[in-house]
């Protein structure tokens, strides 16, 4: 529990920082678009990729979501006044963008299944196991990234959405409801909802752990499926 309750101190420290160096950088935006572009590229493009490539499964298609995404946020700035960009919540507009285009993109291809290659998305912010363990430790903890990961593929694309900026991307159930364009309530119901599935989709696994291993690895992705019981 005292784990749990130091990590989400930290999380909400660092959302803090983010959003006060996102008002400033709207601020910089406003006056001079072209001059301070490069720093929210600097600031965002990573973070866009991660939600593109969690929500997509791929990475050539995160790449390009992700460039797209900024291309489209400077031209819809260039269209802005300088109190409307002053007021954007740069994180939640982004997300938005990205999770757009990635569902257009994926309506596009249906019949895209999951990559057999999943690095690409443990490269992208999933814990690894630690380096100090055993051969064999590494490789199951490798295996349970896997099993995470197409697990999270695996969930509906609306609740997948919330789950990745919510618990991943770590944006607040309001700025969540905003990038959505969804009720804040809609938010807390669908997240619940997908951990509880990535949960039982992790306990249906081929029984090659103990449940309390399979909780704390699980933990290592999404630590709210510590609460989900």
């Amino acid at each position: 529990m005292a784990g749990t309750t130091a990590a989400t101190h930290r999380r909400s420290t660092v959302l803090k920082r983010s959003m006060d160096t996102d008002a400033a950088l709207a601020s910089r935006l406003a006056r001079d678009l072209e001059a301070g572009f490069p720093d929210l590229v600097d600031q965002h493009r990573d973070r866009l990729y991660t939600i593109a490539l969690r929500l997509l499964g791929d990475r050539r298609d995160a790449e390009e979501v992700a460039q797209d995404a900024l291309v489209r946020a400077f031209r819809a700035m260039q269209g802005y006044g300088q109190d409307r960009i002053v007021a954007l919540r740069l994180r939640p507009w982004l997300a938005s963008i990205a999770v757009n285009l990635a569902r257009n993109r994926r309506r596009r291809a249906e019949d895209r299944q999951p990559p057999s290659q999943l690095e690409p998305m443990l490269q992208a912010g999933y814990d690894l196991p630690d380096g100090r363990a055993g051969p064999e430790q590494r490789a199951r903890g490798r295996e349970t990234q896997r099993e995470l990961a197409l697990a999270l593929l695996g969930l509906a694309p609306s609740v997948r959405a919330a789950i990745v900026l919510r618990h991943i991307d770590g944006l607040s159930v309001a700025e969540t409801a905003e990038a959505l364009g969804r009720p804040e309530g809609t938010i807390k119901a669908q997240v619940h909802r997908g951990l509880r599935e990535l949960r039982a989709s992790l306990e249906a696994a081929p029984d090659r752990r103990t449940t309390t291993e399979t909780q704390n690895a699980a933990a290592r992705l999404l630590p709210a499926l510590e609460a989900i019981r």
